[in-house]
């Protein structure tokens, strides 16, 4: 792409087999949003009609000042410069990695040993150690969504579409393609959707959240903003997490202490290689924080005192925010809620264990 990087504007209504998707949302360029919403909200008919395999009913969508669709307008998916990353890593069966990678190059009129050459040099980037004339029946789940990413990525795209990348990969390669998609999106001049199931990959890979129900965005914010004021039930299930970000040390017994502005706490230390004093992400559910009204006795790592600043109830549950150091939202039964007596302004301890505590790269 030359020039300016443009942004993605969507405003559009689509029916499909009685499903109504009306959609408004903006991802300016240089920025990800993260498409949340749960199975049937319309996320893989947002993700269609953005990369022109659907024409909406009606509405526009923009990149910049070029209009992809609009009531005059349809522009073919094969001409909307856009790369992406499907949910399964779905690859071109009858060419090997390196031709998979050059294909956007080849579309474009590159002739077949620069495009290869160029698809050689990037698989060396994005997969290190991926041999180049690997079939793709031949590679592993992680491998295929590392070639995706590159083939995604080697036209120079105008947008970057990512639809689910990591929900089919397993528990083992997640942490090394997580730290890939940051270093993708990060590094990106135009605008990317990232859409997800996961509220940890949503809040730290994405700089905005879009929240779609039942074909509505419901929602729009930066993920603090969503977690400190969700407007749906939904939204306060998915996405409220306790999120920590700070600074990670060893400590003796070979757990880590994560230093945060707001106060610190105690970690698992994570696998693999990871250089102390490094920024890190840790999140924690609040259904695993433990609320007392006395400082409790027990193993747990993690034990705060605070005053209660706000207590939602909804479903038989409640969330009870806290203003400990650092602040912390605990969610128990209604039932704990009486016993306890909790209520805005009284005081209550915290505690969490240390193995509950999940650590990513920052």
């Amino acid at each position: 792409m030359t020039g300016e990087p443009a942004g993605l504007e969507v405003d559009v209504r689509v029916r499909r087999d009685g499903f109504v998707l009306q959609a408004v949302f903006a991802v300016s360029r240089g920025e990800t949003a993260g498409l949340l919403g749960p199975n049937g909200a319309g996320k893989s008919t947002i993700v269609e009609v953005i990369a022109g395999v659907v024409r909406p009913e009606k509405g526009t969508i923009r990149l910049g000042s070029r209009a992809l669709d609009d009531d005059q307008t349809h522009v073919p998916s094969d001409e909307r410069k856009m790369g992406i990353v499907f949910q399964n890593g779905i690859l071109f069966p009858h060419l090997d990695a390196a031709d998979n990678v050059a294909f956007p190059l080849r579309a474009r009129g590159v002739r077949s040993r620069a495009a290869r050459a160029s698809a050689i040099e990037l698989l060396a980037e994005v997969a290190p150690g991926l041999a180049p004339d690997r079939t793709t029946d031949e590679l592993s789940g992680g491998e295929r969504q590392r070639v995706g990413i590159a083939r995604a990525t080697i036209g120079q795209p105008a947008a970057l579409l990512l639809d689910e990348p990591l929900s089919a990969i397993d528990a083992a390669a997640r942490p090394g393609l997580r730290e890939l998609i940051r270093k993708t999106v990060s590094g990106f001049a135009g605008p990317c959707l990232l859409v997800t199931h996961d509220p940890v990959d949503a809040m730290t890979l994405s700089d905005r959240l879009v929240i779609l129900e039942d074909g509505r965005v419901t929602q729009i914010g930066r993920p603090a903003e969503v977690l400190s004021a969700p407007r749906t039930g939904y939204a306060a299930e998915l996405v409220g997490l306790n999120l920590f970000r700070g600074r990670l040390e060893r400590l003796p017994d070979g757990a880590g202490r994560l230093i945060t502005d707001d106060g610190q706490i105690t970690v698992g230390w994570p696998a693999g290689a990871v250089h102390e004093g490094s920024e890190f992400i840790a999140v924690l559910s609040p259904s695993d924080v433990s609320l007392h009204p006395s400082r409790p006795e027990g193993s747990a790592r993690n034990v705060l005192r605070g005053s209660v600043v706000e207590v939602a109830r909804y479903g038989g549950r409640a969330r009870v925010r806290l203003a400990t150091s650092p602040p912390l939202v605990a969610e128990i039964t209604d039932g704990s809620l009486g016993r306890l007596g909790l209520v805005a302004g009284s005081v209550a301890w915290a505690s969490f264990k240390a193995v509950e505590v999940r650590v990513i790269p920052g």
